[in-house]
C-alpha cells in the first residue's frame, strides 16, 4: 500500500495529464470494481481490460504530440474519444454479462451428454457381468437408465 501511494504520487508529479486523462478515461473501470462485490472482481478486470484498450491510443497520443495539461483536455472534450473509450468499457461489460452464461450452458451439455455416454457403458457392464457389478456393500443400487 505505501509502495503503491509513492508511485502514484511519483506519477502525478512527473506527468500530470497523464493522471487526470486514466482518471477520467478508466471511470467506468472504477464503477465497475464499485459495483462487483463477489471476491474475484471479474467485472471490473473485463471492463478494466477493454476500457484501457479504447484509452490506451489516447495516451500514446498525448505522450508523442507534447504532453501537457492542455493536451489532456482537449482529449477529455474530444466527443469521439469519449466514445472510443466509454463504448470499449461498454464492450467489456457486454462481454461479461454474455460469457459466462454461454459458458455454463456448453458445460451443461458436455456434462449431459457424458452422463448418457456413462450410462451406455454402465448398462453394457451390467448385461456382461451381471447385477452384481451395480452393488455397493452387497446392497443393489437401482438403475437410473431402467428408472428413465
Amino acid at each position: 500500500m505505501v509502495w503503491g501511494a509513492i508511485i502514484f504520487v511519483g506519477v502525478v508529479v512527473i506527468s500530470p495529464e497523464t493522471v487526470i486523462l486514466v482518471a477520467f478515461g478508466m471511470l467506468p473501470t472504477i464503477s465497475a470494481f464499485i459495483i462487483d462485490r463477489t471476491p474475484q472482481k471479474h467485472a471490473g478486470t473485463c471492463v478494466g481490460g477493454l476500457n484501457f484498450c479504447g484509452l490506451f491510443s489516447y495516451i500514446l497520443d498525448l505522450w508523442a504530440g507534447g504532453a501537457d495539461v492542455a493536451a489532456a483536455m482537449q482529449i477529455i472534450t474530444d466527443p469521439y474519444a469519449i466514445l472510443v473509450i466509454f463504448s470499449s468499457a461498454a464492450f467489456g461489460w457486454m462481454l461479461f454479462m454474455t460469457i459466462p452464461p454461454v459458458v455454463s450452458t456448453f458445460l451443461t451439455v458436455m456434462s449431459q451428454r457424458r452422463v448418457g455416454l456413462l450410462r451406455v457403458t454402465q448398462k453394457e457392464l451390467i448385461e456382461e457381468w451381471g447385477e452384481a457389478v451395480a452393488e455397493i456393500d452387497g446392497i443393489a443400487r437401482v438403475r437410473t437408465a431402467e428408472r428413465k
